[in-house]
This record gives structure tokens, C-alpha cells and sequence, in this order.
């Protein structure tokens, strides 16, 4: 089975610059880390082929310092990964970022099962899975919280679907997102690291994608915008009462009251 997870780095912490024309990040600005939840889809993926077999290519769009990410994925256990990596490709939105990817996935020669977290921390949007599926015209199921089972012809996962939850088998090929909690992503190898050091990444540019339609990707290719974008503002600091127990009560009484919370 030919399984590809896409991933994605995003900030580590809020301190990162706003382009002020185009209102999107500058990835390269700040630290930044893997999103969370696409630990939890690599960790599914490892985990189906070692009951089937086959392959896990790890996927991102991002600029060349994705490699660091995709170096950590060598050493989790995946086999291959790819970078989608040129400035056409910036300041994408759900759709173009989409496209890219899904245009990505069938220059590597497509494949059985597509696997993404359920959503990143710095978009929050959870549509980019979904997207690449309706692109790639297969079926998904999002907010998957528990692989059932799996075979060599479909698979059979459980959704959590706010209110209900339900069970379905899908055929392959198709589309995952994994929410958090479906499993605990292992730690990374130092023998593996050592292993795959020298093992290359492969990058893809605009110009290795099948459609040459330049406005199908980037900002150019983006329907939707960013109007404004910031760091929120900082918390108030923690504050301590002190006094008896009564003393504490009616202090925390007063400061709630004097900002109208209750």
C-alpha cells in the first residue's frame, strides 16, 4: 500500500511577522514546529503499514526549511518525503494550498491512501484534507477518531461527528484527517537518524506540477484573504490573594464583579 501524509510547519509560538500587504505570515520569521495533529497522522500511517505493508511518503508545501520537518519523519519511520517548495506557491489559501498538494501527490504517482490531521494550529480551518480529496475526486472522512480496521481493499474507521458518532468503510483510494487522542505518536529514532541522514528529500517546484495554470496556485490562485492579522494581546498577569479563606472569597468576589463578569 502506497500511503502519503500530508504535513505541515507552523509557528511555534505567536512571535511571527505579517507581511502588511498580503496579511499572510512570513514562514520564515519565526521558530516553528510540526503541527501537532499531523503527528498523529504520520503515527497512523506507520502503524497501518505495519499491518499491511507498503510505504508512508510524508508531503508538505512550504520553503526549503520544511526539510528540517521532513528529517524528523525519517526518523519517526517514513520512508520518503517531498517538499513542494517555490514562491508561486505563496500565500495560498484552503484552495490553491489544496490544489498544490493534490497536484503534488499525482506527480509522486498518486496514491492508496492519503492521510492529514484533522486541522493546523495557525489556520484552524480543518478544510485542506477534504479539499485535496474533492480535488482528487475520492472519497474521505474527516475527523476520523479511530482506525477499526484495515485491509488490502478498504479501510474502516470511526468518526466523531460532534453529536454522533459513526462507522464507515471506505474504499481505496482515498482520504483520512486524524483527530488528536486516535493514538500516541512514537518518539523519534536516534538509530534511525543516523540511518536516514544522508537519505535526500525530494523538492518540487511549479514546475514540475502537471497543470501549468498559474492561477490555480499561490495568492494568485487564493478566492479567499486575510483582512487583518495579529498576535492577540497579552493576558493579564496572575494575580494572589491573600488573607483568610473569607478574606480571599470577598476579594475574588469584588474583582470579578468590578469586571462584570459575573
Amino acid at each position: 500500500m502506497k500511503i502519503v501524509v500530508c504535513m505541515k510547519q507552523v509557528p511555534a509560538s505567536s512571535k511571527v511577522d505579517i507581511d502588511p500587504e498580503t496579511g499572510a505570515m512570513k514562514r520564515m520569521s519565526g521558530e516553528t514546529r510540526t503541527n501537532p495533529y499531523d503527528l498523529f497522522a504520520l503515527e497512523t500511517a506507520l502503524q497501518i503499514r505495519e499491518k499491511v505493508g507498503g510505504t508512508v511518503t510524508v508531503l508538505t508545501m512550504g520553503p526549503p526549511q520544511a526539510e528540517e520537518m521532513m528529517r524528523d519523519a525519517y526518523t519517526m519511520g517514513a520512508d520518503d518525503a517531498v517538499i513542494l517548495s517555490d514562491r508561486k506557491f505563496a500565500g495560498a489559501d484552503v484552495l490553491a494550498t489544496s490544489y498544490a498538494l493534490a497536484q503534488g501527490i499525482q506527480v509522486i504517482g498518486g496514491a492508496d491512501l492519503i492521510i492529514c490531521g484533522r486541522q493546523t494550529t495557525d489556520g484552524d480551518t480543518a478544510q485542506v484534507g477534504p479539499a485535496i480529496a474533492e480535488h482528487l475526486t475520492i472519497p474521505h472522512a474527516a475527523w476520523v477518531a479511530e482506525i477499526v480496521d484495515v485491509n488490502e481493499k478498504a479501510i474502516q474507521v470511526r468518526q466523531d461527528l460532534v453529536s454522533v458518532s459513526q462507522i464507515s468503510e471506505i474504499p481505496y483510494p482515498c482520504l483520512l484527517t486524524i483527530d488528536k487522542d486516535t493514538c500516541v505518536p512514537r518518539l523519534p529514532s536516534y538509530l534511525l537518524k543516523k540511518a536516514t541522514a544522508d537519505r535526500p528529500i525530494r523538492i518540487l517546484s511549479f514546475e514540475n506540477m502537471p497543470d501549468q495554470d498559474l492561477s490555480r496556485y499561490g495568492l494568485v490562485g487564493s478566492p479567499t484573504s486575510v483582512e487583518r492579522m495579529f498576535a492577540p494581546p497579552e493576558g493579564e498577569k496572575q494575580v494572589y490573594l491573600e488573607g483568610s479563606a473569607k478574606e480571599k472569597a470577598e476579594e475574588l468576589f469584588s474583582i470579578l464583579t468590578g469586571k462584570k463578569i459575573i
